[in-house]
């Protein structure tokens, strides 16, 4: 029976040996393929902040990478890390009380590192601020540009920005175990900017000021 299947695949022309040949590798690299997407996704499941790398944030959808950030931020010291509740979070994914004891909230976004962060980002985090009595809010992204006007209101606002690098540096400071500098960065100073029109407010205050007395003036002649 061996022999004669043998026999019969030889008298086949090569073509459709090669061919043959070429689907079983195809078949074998799809199934290694599916093997290591499997596993990958198992490891994103159990979400545990030591084994997860960037690679598997940026396959991630969003809802896991805010279970993520849930977990490395209560893993890095901040014991009272809520997640919000996905359907009404009003604007923020993580609300958690840092060291000096002031609440923060925080918008977590899940972006392809070419991808850029616009306004939405801090506007909904800086609205959910009353309503969880918050002190201070961040936007922190797998992303690793923020746009202009979204930094512009970012630092009106004073809401911290963190980007991939930041991310990155966090997730490394973490699973050195250099827990506070991990802190640091999370707990540092938005960058702040003035209004421009406060900026404008300024600069047209002596024009209305010598209107207001040019009027005056007149009133009294």
């Amino acid at each position: 029976m061996m022999e004669q299947a043998a026999h019969l695949w030889k008298e086949q022309p090569i073509w459709i040996i090669v061919a043959a040949v070429v689907v079983l590798l195809l078949m074998i690299v799809w199934i290694i393929r599916a093997i290591r997407r499997h596993v990958a996704r198992l490891r994103r499941l159990r979400l545990d902040p030591r084994r997860i790398t960037i690679a598997d944030i940026d396959e991630m959808e969003g809802w896991e990478f805010e279970r993520y950030l849930h977990r490395l931020f209560s893993e890095l010291g901040y014991d009272d890390a809520y997640k919000t509740k996905d359907s009404s979070d009003y604007g923020a994914d993580l609300v958690f009380t840092d060291r000096l004891g002031v609440r923060n909230v925080l918008q977590a976004k899940r972006y392809q590192a070419s991808q850029a962060i616009g306004l939405d980002a801090v506007q909904e985090v800086y609205g959910s601020m009353r309503y969880y009595q918050a002190e201070r809010s961040l936007v922190l992204t797998s992303a690793e540009r923020f746009t202009g006007s979204c930094q512009t209101l970012a630092g009106v606002n004073e809401v911290k920005l963190l980007g991939r690098d930041d991310l990155l540096f966090v997730i490394r400071c973490f699973k050195a175990g250099r827990y506070d500098e991990a802190m640091d960065l999370i707990e540092s100073e938005a960058d702040f900017l003035t209004s421009p029109w406060e900026q404008e407010e300024q600069q047209s205050e002596p024009l209305q000021a010598l209107l207001r007395t040019g009027k005056g003036a007149k009133g009294r002649r």
